[in-house]
């Protein structure tokens, strides 16, 4: 069996040989995950973002066609999530340290002849980061980069759509998908940073006004959502969807790149 899943498409299990005789790198995109080790309350273990980008690639990855081409770099697992300190299982590192180590592959791909280059991010903490270092790589280096979200129709409440974004419904659900055995549900929590009856357009996270937030502020037990209520029969067809459109999405960068370097 090999191993990861998609052996055929994964740059550390190639030979130097095997990517020096690879044609045509410069339209062949590369897909980096980056993700987070941070607490996830008492029921989820630390490693939910980092599996999840995990789980995804994989997942769409299976779905591509043969003739798609599409490579895949080793992911980032450790992220900017200093947001939740102060809570045991978070291993955050700096600003600095994950925009270093995004430069440093982004030019080690640049080096080998790869210049499109695909980021999948599962932590909202590494957002503002990646914005900017995004930018910079590609004028350093004139490389293409994209990055691509995973987008879908969670069909979840109001409440938890605008307050449940962090170990809540949604995320809890993905676990019990893709691994129920790390999942104490006897440990699930329901805690919000706010109602949406609450006075006001000030909201921690996607509203007109935004606040800086450490986990500490907004939630007790380091839960903001209701994961009480997360099902595996939702986490399935919501990693369906994600799956789906991420494999879309590859499709789709893939031929542009084809087209724009052919």
């Amino acid at each position: 069996m090999n191993y990861p899943a998609h052996r055929d498409r994964y740059l550390p299990a190639m030979t130097l040989a095997e990517i020096n005789a690879m044609p045509d790198k410069a339209k062949i995109p590369v897909v980096i995950t980056t993700g987070s080790i941070e607490q996830h309350g008492k029921h989820l273990p630390v490693c939910v973002d980092a599996m999840l980008g995990e789980a995804w690639l994989e997942r769409s990855l299976s779905q591509l066609p043969d003739e798609i081409q599409l490579l895949v770099s080793p992911p980032i697992t450790f992220g900017k999530s200093n947001e939740h300190s102060g809570f045991p299982g978070t291993l955050s590192v700096s600003e600095v340290v994950l925009r270093k180590q995004l430069m440093a592959i982004a030019k080690q791909l640049f080096e080998w002849g790869f210049r499109v280059l695909a980021i999948v991010n599962t932590h909202g903490g590494n957002s503002s980061l990646l914005n900017y270092t995004i930018r910079e790589i590609q004028n350093e280096l004139e490389m293409v980069v994209r990055r691509i979200r995973l987008n879908g129709d969670l069909n979840v409440s109001e409440q938890e759509s605008l307050y449940g974004f962090h170990a809540g419904e949604v995320e809890t659900s993905w676990m019990l998908e893709i691994a129920p055995g790390l999942v104490d549900m006897s440990q699930a929590t329901c805690e919000f940073p706010a109602r949406i009856v609450d006075p006001g357009e000030l909201r921690p996270e996607d509203a007109p006004a935004i606040f800086s937030w450490i986990s500490g502020d907004i939630s007790e037990s380091g839960v903001m959502g209701d994961a009480t209520i997360a099902k595996a029969e939702k986490g399935k067809r919501w990693m369906e969807q994600g799956s789906q459109a991420l494999a879309d999405a590859f499709v789709k960068l893939s031929k542009w790149t084809a087209e724009r370097f052919g």
